[in-house]
């Protein structure tokens, strides 16, 4: 039914691409390397979206209540270790991968045509397309794997090519540091995902998804697995939590989370790649394709990931709320909504309706990367006509960029849950699950809800209405007026910049009718999502509080924001410090690591290790000097040594026989 060579090249032409523009970009096509990237992924997307229509109507009954089963494309053993225990390379359809082929393609897509306009000009502009290919290859490789080791190489792959991006404009150090700090921590947290994976593979035998899932959840062969404990949790348990640390650091939870605000030092169209449909959704996925098993360990790895998800969302938030980059705020906006994915997996498997919690977490990353791309894309755009990313450089855009505007506000309602925006449909489902599992995550939940609508209103009206800047913002009137012009075209922007935004705008309106619960669930039966207006009136009056509550602050020019920070004092500047969390981690590693411990080590290794090395050396050296004229080349000298080694050898015959 489904041809492997058509679906083996929805991740091979990015890959094709990624060889192409690297090797012959800059020679053969200087100018056209971007419009042939463009076109890859185009034809990458239009067959994920085939692979999408067969998996959901023609291959597995599409809507007609029949499962959607995996399916193994095709499996091919590298590394053959046992009879049991192998590394594969292969492609496997399930729900979720079909899903995500879909999300990563076209987000890579609407990037790939955002950044002809936007990276228009740049001298580097060959290698900047053949990062986000290889970005684009490296995801779809993680969401197809068959095989937990198989993802552990893209993982990786993901990771060089975020470093790549972030570092993109290696000339500024603070690119450099910010793609160093995105690939040292994300190393710290793999290294956890590592010890997980060879935990779980010790104790199932096996690496396959499949058969891994099969294994851990058959009595007579995950006794061990269950049975083994340190610490009073379970092999099992340990394992998980160990995968998740790995997914926490991708996805940028807590306490992994500060490599994400400072990665947004790479090309805004890259944040909208990495934020919607790549790098920070990999954790999700992870935990979302071993959900069967972190549901059987329920509840302490699956409590980890609940709780760990709602501090973040909240925490993270709460920071979105004093940030003056716009970056920085929808960066921290991430950190948050991926929270809210994670503690979503986390309270499916003791809820209620084991599925729902689920099925709303893969709701919410598909509604989420639509207006998430479309935040970042209309932050490029916004920085593209300012020339700046502080919020006090901005105001009163909305008759400027009166398109960017529009599609700008339909992102900001779809993400702060108002009806009939796709947010609101996503999060009511998270919400419902919470409720039903764990009533402390759902308030937090809640909570986070309002501030999420009040710091991206705040934001909206920032840049689009009033000219003040805001508290600690750096804007000045000069640099404010200077935005008061156009292009020669007398549009807004490049017309390769707009129609992304129309496209993604249009999905942030529709995709949350999408009928989600028949599509993807957590074992592939359909489930009913019924609309409940009484359950939803208490999120949406919240929603509706913080947005006006940004408007009476921000909406127009008043000192009520430097009052408000006034008054909370010193929460509001830990906030808009971050809580400090990056100083820590700097005395942590400058004071305690570098000085204490990495100081007497280098001592050690220079003046024990080296000096004895160099000594073995300089005597080798030395004893050579004495014994070189034993290799003269003179035939006498040689002459010599024969006669006088073979009279030493006749004198000890003597001696010997004697």
């Amino acid at each position: 039914m489904f041809n492997p060579v058509y679906i083996a090249l929805i991740p091979l032409l990015p890959f094709f691409s990624f060889w192409l523009i690297g090797l012959a970009g800059r020679s053969l096509f200087p100018k056209y390397g971007s419009y042939a990237g463009t076109l890859v992924i185009l034809v990458s997307f239009i067959l994920s979206a085939f692979v999408a229509w067969q998996y959901f109507t023609i291959g597995s009954g599409g809507m007609t209540g029949a499962m959607h089963p995996q399916i193994i494309v095709f499996n091919y053993t590298w590394l053959q270790f046992s009879p049991s225990l192998s590394i594969n390379m292969g492609i496997m359809l399930d729900s979720i991968s079909v899903m995500m082929i879909v999300i990563v393609t076209f987000i890579s897509l609407m990037v790939h045509i955002f950044s002809l306009g936007y990276m228009k000009g740049e001298r580097n502009i060959s290698n900047y397309y053949c990062f986000l290919s290889l970005f684009t290859f490296s995801m779809l490789g993680l969401v197809l794997s068959t095989n937990i080791f198989q993802i552990y190489i893209f993982w990786e792959l993901v990771g060089i090519s975020s470093f790549l991006l972030i570092g993109f404009y290696y000339e500024k150090p603070a690119a450099v540091a910010a793609s160093k700090k995105a690939f040292i921590i994300t190393r710290f947290a793999d290294l956890g995902f590592l010890i997980g994976i060879l935990i779980l593979s010790y104790y199932t035998k096996t690496l396959d998804f499949q058969t891994l899932i099969r294994n851990a959840s058959t009595p007579a062969l995950s006794g061990d697995l269950i049975k083994s404990s340190f610490l009073g949790f379970s092999a099992l348990s340990w394992g998980l939590v160990l995968v998740f640390a790995g997914g926490a650091g991708k996805s940028a939870m807590f306490p992994f989370h500060i490599w994400l605000p400072d990665a947004m030092e790479g090309p805004t169209p890259v944040s909208a790649l990495i934020h919607a449909a790549t790098m920070v959704v990999a954790g999700v996925y992870i935990v979302a394709r071993l959900f069967p098993v972190y549901s059987m360990a329920c509840p302490g790895a699956l409590n980890v990931v609940a709780c760990t998800g709602a501090f973040t969302s909240l925490f993270a938030a709460i920071i979105a709320c004093t940030q003056t980059d716009i970056k920085r705020v929808l960066a921290y906006s991430t950190i948050s909504q991926i929270g809210y994915m994670m503690f979503a997996l986390g309270v499916s498997g003791y809820s209620g309706e084991p599925s729902l919690g689920f099925t709303a977490s893969m709701f919410h990353l598909f509604t989420h990367a639509n207006f998430k791309a479309l935040l970042f894309l209309g932050a490029g755009a916004i920085i593209h006509y300012v020339h700046s990313n502080e919020m006090g450089n901005m105001g009163g855009l909305r008759k400027a960029l009166p398109v960017t505007h529009i599609t700008f506000l339909i992102a900001c309602l779809a993400i702060a849950g108002i009806p009939p925006f796709s947010g609101f449909f996503s999060k009511e489902e998270i919400l419902m699950a919470a409720w039903n599992a764990n009533k402390l995550i759902y308030y937090v939940g809640l909570i986070t809800a309002a501030i999420t609508a009040f710091y991206i209103f705040r934001l909206y009206f920032n840049i689009f209405w009033h000219t003040t800047p805001p508290a600690h913002g750096n804007g000045n009137e000069a640099t404010r007026d200077s935005h008061a012009r156009k292009n020669k075209s007398g549009r807004e922007l490049p017309v390769t910049m707009l129609i992304p935004l129309i496209i993604l705008g249009i999905l942030s309106v529709v995709a949350g009718f999408a009928p989600f619960g028949k599509l993807i669930t957590a074992n592939g039966t359909p489930l009913p999502m019924t609309f409940q207006p009484l359950f939803s009136i208490a999120p949406v009056l919240l929603a509706a509080a913080g947005i006006y509550t940004a408007y009476v602050l921000y909406g127009k020019e008043n000192n009520l924001p430097q009052r408000a920070a006034a008054a909370l004092n010193g929460f509001y500047r830990a906030a808009y410090k971050k809580f400090y969390i990056d100083e820590v981690y700097l005395f942590i590693t400058k004071k305690v690591i570098f000085h204490s411990i990495g100081k007497p080590v280098a001592w050690f290794d220079r003046n024990i290790i080296d000096r004895n090395i160099d000594r073995t050396g300089e005597s080798v050296s030395g004893l050579s000097f004495v014994i070189r004229k034993l290799q003269s080349g003179k035939v006498q000298d040689y002459a010599i040594y024969i006669v006088g080694g073979a009279v030493g050898i006749l004198f000890l015959f003597l001696y010997i026989t004697s």
